[in-house]
């Protein structure tokens, strides 16, 4: 497949990419035709082109994201102007993650630094490891993974009447699945729900990616005894305690009153700010 094929072939997603970072599709275009740009001008031998398109296209992004917001940011979030050639691990694959899932993360992105708000939607949204993530910023994984940190304390606590409602429809959930209820399960999951675990729940044990209604109820339907009732990032969700322990962050996504994302979370960052509430049933 020559050049010109191949990039064809990687438009779709290189959009996807961009219109979450950038939360305009228009835009996510036109950065994607200065990447095509930047390929047809390089005299760079690129091994890996899917790797190379997405850090070229997230950096683009970035671009203009500072343009627009000129943040004051660490020196280690300067990026080169060429990508090179960065270690993404399957970044086609990974980006497909990132479908259904951005309608509450678009809410909170104008909140946030262009460097935090890349590190969150990359790592939060696409599945991106830290590792990852600091090769298309430029900088280390601990930094990338303190810009994405900084963004979740960033994001604004959702309206009480929301939270509550939010926390209704986690407890719901939690019952069936305690109780064994397939058709409460099923009642309450968004068609195309997604459970999706970190890197450090995965090595545990957890499953990297679980995906649409049916295979979500089967994977909880008689589960989830062990879990308590959290606040996970602000938000009303669950975690796995053990001997007072907590080992995995059950966090919830719920749009219009169904849970349409699950992320299955055990970074001892993340870890450390979880804090217990009490169930909306009692």
């Amino acid at each position: 497949m020559d050049q010109t094929a191949a990039f064809e072939a990687e438009r779709p997603r290189l959009v996807r990419l961009a219109a979450r970072v950038l939360a305009d599709h228009a835009e996510a275009e036109d950065v994607v035709q200065q990447a095509w740009l930047r390929l047809h001008g390089t005299d760079q031998h690129v091994r890996d082109l899917p790797a190379w398109l997405t850090t070229t296209t997230t950096r683009l992004c970035l671009d203009r994201l500072r343009a627009k917001v000129p943040v004051p940011e660490d020196p280690l979030e300067l990026l080169d102007d060429e990508p090179g050639d960065a270690g993404i691990d399957d970044p086609a694959d990974r980006v497909v993650l990132a479908e259904g899932v951005g309608v509450a993360l678009q809410a909170v992105l104008d909140r946030l630094s262009p460097g935090e708000r890349v590190a969150f939607v990359l790592h939060d949204s696409l599945g991106f490891d830290f590792a990852a993530v600091a090769a298309i910023l430029d900088t280390t994984p601990v930094a990338a993974r303190k810009l994405a940190s900084r963004a979740r304390t960033k994001v604004t606590r959702p309206a009480p009447e929301d939270v509550r409602a939010d926390a209704e429809v986690v407890d719901a959930f939690l019952a069936a699945a305690r109780g064994g209820d397939l058709a409460r399960l099923l009642g309450l999951l968004a068609p195309d729900v997604v459970v999706a675990g970190d890197r450090v729940a995965v090595a545990s044990g957890t499953p990297e990616r679980v995906a649409g209604r049916e295979a979500v109820a089967a994977m909880f339907d008689g589960a989830a005894k062990a879990a308590l009732p959290m606040y996970v990032a602000g938000r009303p969700g669950a975690a796995w305690v053990h001997r007072g322990e907590t080992r995995v962050a059950f966090d919830f996504t719920v749009v219009d009153g169904m849970v349409a994302r699950i992320d299955l979370r055990a970074e001892p960052e993340l870890l450390a700010q979880v804090v217990a509430r009490r169930r909306t049933d009692g």
